[in-house]
């Protein structure tokens, strides 16, 4: 029997290249999403079942597993991909943005996780694959609240594996750097305030080397590789670097009086 792999997030990007690289491995795929009848492109692929799933809505999660499980039997691994980011000075942040941003990325992984969790104890495994960033180790000018979000997926997927391991259950987390998807665009949301000015020159030297970095990076495909190799290396390995292995490296090796400045440098050029 095939095995099967759910994945939050696959209308796009990251997510929909996972779902298609599963599919050509063999795996059956539930692909979900806010609005599946959009998706047509994954709608034709063989193994490749598209529910509609809401990571801010237990009830939506709740209902996507259980279909998820009705049409293929099981499922084996969850792809923790939802997510976006708001960008800007966080003194223009609203609270509704900030709420959303926490809600999305990280009340949406632990959701996801609550609702897998015992399907996963009882069946005596599973894997567990939260997607983080190179940004829930480092942090970059603008990104604040979206730092914030992914170091909060970083703690909670470090502290949830010493829980589950007895139980057969993998966590992974992957930690991407720049990537070519609609991050830049689509899934991201600019924090602005009428009449707030006084960061307008730092936003206006920041922000276009900042999405440079995104330009000239690989795509999604590299991530999806990532995780497939994540899911299926049956190693209890936890984090796994995409286009990040380097200034990961540096933030380890450097101090602050060293690394932030470097990073500073960087992205006032």
């Amino acid at each position: 029997m095939n095995k099967v792999v759910l994945i939050t997030g696959a209308s796009s990007g990251i997510g929909k290249e996972t779902a298609k690289l599963f599919q050509s491995k063999n795996w059956n795929v539930a692909a979900t999403m806010r609005s599946p009848e959009k998706a047509d492109d994954l709608q034709g692929i063989a193994d490749i079942e598209c529910l509609p799933l809401d990571v801010t809505d237990p009830v939506s999660i709740r209902s996507a597993i259980l279909s998820a499980i009705d049409k293929f039997g099981r499922i084996d691994a969850i792809v923790n991909n939802a997510g976006y980011a708001v960008v800007g000075p966080f003194e223009a942040a609203t609270t509704q943005e900030i709420e959303r941003q926490m809600q999305t990325n990280v009340y949406g992984v632990m959701n996801v996780c609550r609702e897998i969790l015992p399907i996963f104890r009882e069946q005596k495994g599973g894997v567990i694959v939260n997607i983080s960033s190179m940004g829930g180790r480092i942090t970059f000018p603008l990104y604040s609240i979206y730092h914030a979000s992914k170091w909060a997926v970083e703690g909670f997927s470090e502290s949830l594996q010493y829980e589950v391991k007895d139980f057969g259950i993998k966590i992974k987390i992957i930690e991407p750097g720049p990537i070519k998807t609609d991050f830049y665009e689509r899934s991201m949301t600019v924090a602005k305030k009428d009449g707030l000015t006084v960061y307008e020159r730092f936003v206006a030297r920041a922000m276009p080397n900042l999405q440079r970095a995104g330009e000239t990076a690989p795509n999604g495909t590299v991530v999806a590789g990532t995780i497939y190799q994540a899911v299926t290396d049956e190693s209890w390995k936890l984090r796994y670097s995409v286009n990040s292995r380097a200034i990961l490296t540096l933030r380890r090796l450097l101090p602050d009086s060293i690394f932030l400045p470097l990073i500073k440098t960087v992205v006032l050029r």
